[in-house]
């Protein structure tokens, strides 16, 4: 969807708030924070929302603007765990929408192997399971289309192996 004239700053949210939030859960470290980097994301939108160029579709542009807000605050985030200790006795159990236990493994399965890749991989992966087409996860990410092609191929590999020797 390009960003019409008339399109609130509300509406975008609105449009895209699913993939936002796929984007942090996947980044997020425990079950909380996925809320408050989705927050996070939503304020850098904002912020910088007026300076949106139009050089690409504004999807692609909140795309990038979620995969770097997600990444720097996992950086953030390992920098802080050297220095503190966390509260992993803590639960926070969030409603599971799958009724279906077999589904519901495989979705875990999933996650744990995505969690594995390296940062860019993580980024590339995520945006194709989002149903980005590799032209525009080139230019979220900044490769050409060609790497992005070449490491699709290898994370799929990567991702096959790690998920055939988690579910059995």
């Amino acid at each position: 969807m390009q960003n019409q004239p008339n399109q609130t700053f509300e509406e975008l949210i609105e449009i895209n708030k699913g993939k936002i939030y796929r984007i942090c859960k996947i980044y997020a470290v425990n079950p909380i924070e996925p809320e408050d980097l989705f927050q996070e994301v939503v304020y850098q939108i904002w912020k910088s929302f007026t300076n949106f160029k139009g050089k690409s579709s504004i999807n692609t542009w909140i795309y990038k603007v979620a995969l770097n807000v997600c990444m720097r605050s996992r950086e953030r985030l390992k920098r802080r765990n050297d220095k503190t200790v966390r509260l992993d006795s803590i639960q926070f159990v969030t409603k599971q929408n799958t009724t279906n236990p077999d589904q519901d493994e495989k979705y875990k399965a999933l996650q744990s192997c995505i969690s594995l890749l390296k940062p860019v991989d993580k980024s590339i992966i995520i945006l194709s399971l989002e149903g980005l087409p590799y032209k525009e996860i080139a230019k979220v990410t900044e490769l050409s289309e060609n790497h992005i092609a070449v490491k699709m191929k290898r994370i799929r590999k990567q991702l096959l192996n790690c998920i055939t020797s988690k579910i059995k």
